[in-house]
């Protein structure tokens, strides 16, 4: 029978490097929003130091090169930061539709590379990276950050010690903020992004399959673009990313997962909240968005709730990461986390947490889910 759960302190984990002379240095391959919050990241783990960046923006390349501080050498592309070298392991931050010409030619060499989400645009740019990277010595990391949420390694922790009992539902709700500026709007355009279900979403589809264990094998969404973006006009066209969308979907062990997306709601308090039910209880993560988009700018704590069957008695815990690592980025610490252990793979070697094919289902989902919302049938995954 299942036990009441017992309050668990909330530790907040060291680099695994700590005292390790080696030095680790980076390379990061895209220098906006989201390569920035790589370099402060990093910039927190003992031993690395971004030692090169690489953009064709200037502005956004000179940003970067200033906050990595100095000795931080600036490329216009990755090819003369490649040709420089200098760099242990490079971190791919640049828009979405050019990680494959970009993989293309750093797979060719012998760094790490931590690629961020989703693997690429499309399932067939996927495909091809998976070809390119057969054989390759070096490791490769997708990055899904979401994995690595204080709450939600939490979450995965209680599924995998039984508490939850057989999960047989997932339910996960994301209301946030719409989509950022970003340099040359290249994400309001889903041959860019892959669409909102791939650009946005991939990191919720690889949350499922990580927590079912099983592949996904049919796909149901309805979605729309109903608020965000309506009135921008841009020479090439008008936005056409979906801002609000429910997906469904399906899992060979008969597991079935739903996602409820609005990038309209950055009022709410908890802008992600994951919900697992098993046979014996539900387990749920709440995540609160990040401060600066806060009426009060204050960081929030993050909450983890059990609701056994038995006892019929919620048990609700506030979990607390440390406010260093909220403020380096927006994904509540979980590029930290993340980092912490790719540094470790970089300095011990292994094998990625997040491989090339986990990329691949993530998007694979997505861009199904992308084609259901279009045409309003369900899609069978083979």
């Amino acid at each position: 029978m299942l036990s009441e759960p017992q309050p668990r302190a909330s530790t907040f984990p060291s680099s695994s490097c700590e005292g390790d002379a080696v030095p680790v240095r980076y390379g990061i391959v895209g220098s906006g929003m989201m390569g920035q919050e790589h370099i402060r990241n990093i910039q927190l783990l003992p031993g690395a130091s971004v030692a090169a960046v690489a953009d064709p923006d200037a502005g956004m390349r000179a940003m970067a090169a200033a906050l990595a501080g100095p000795g931080c050498a600036a490329f216009a592309d990755h090819r003369a930061l490649l040709a420089a070298g200098g760099c242990d392991a490079l971190v791919v931050a640049s828009p979405n539709h050019t990680h494959a010409p970009i993989l293309a030619e750093l797979l060719a060499g012998d760094l790490p590379v931590l690629v961020e989400k989703p693997l690429c645009a499309t399932v067939a740019d996927c495909r091809r990276v998976l070809r390119l990277a057969e054989g390759r010595r070096a490791p490769v990391w997708v990055a899904m950050e979401y994995r690595y949420m204080l709450p939600l390694q939490r979450l995965i922790d209680e599924i995998g010690a039984g508490t939850a009992g057989r999960p047989r539902m997932i339910a996960i709700r994301e209301h946030r903020f719409p989509f950022l500026k970003k340099v040359g709007d290249w994400n309001r355009f889903t041959r860019n992004t892959g669409g909102t279900l791939v650009e946005k979403c991939c990191h919720f589809f690889d949350l499922m399959r990580l927590l079912v264990g099983a592949e996904a094998v049919r796909v149901y969404a309805s979605g729309g673009r109903d608020v965000n973006f309506l009135d921008e006009r841009y020479p090439d066209g008008t936005p056409d990313m979906l801002d609000n969308a429910f997906v469904v979907v399906d899992f060979a062990n008969g597991v079935r997962a739903m996602l409820d997306l609005c990038m309209f709601a950055e009022g709410a308090h908890w802008q992600e909240t994951v919900s697992v039910t098993g046979d014996a209880a539900r387990v749920e993560a709440f995540i609160p968005g990040p401060a600066r988009f806060a009426a009060d700018g204050r960081e929030r704590p993050s909450e983890i709730v059990v609701s056994p069957r038995t006892t019929k008695r919620p048990v609700r815990e506030e979990l607390h990461t440390d406010q260093s690592i909220l403020q380096a980025g927006d994904h509540h610490g979980s590029t930290y986390f993340q980092h912490v252990k790719f540094n470790a793979l970089v300095r011990q070697g292994g094998r990625p947490e997040v491989t090339l094919e986990d990329g691949l289902k993530a998007v694979l989902i997505g861009a199904a889910a992308e084609e259901s919302a279009r045409t309003g049938q369900p899609v069978t995954l083979a």
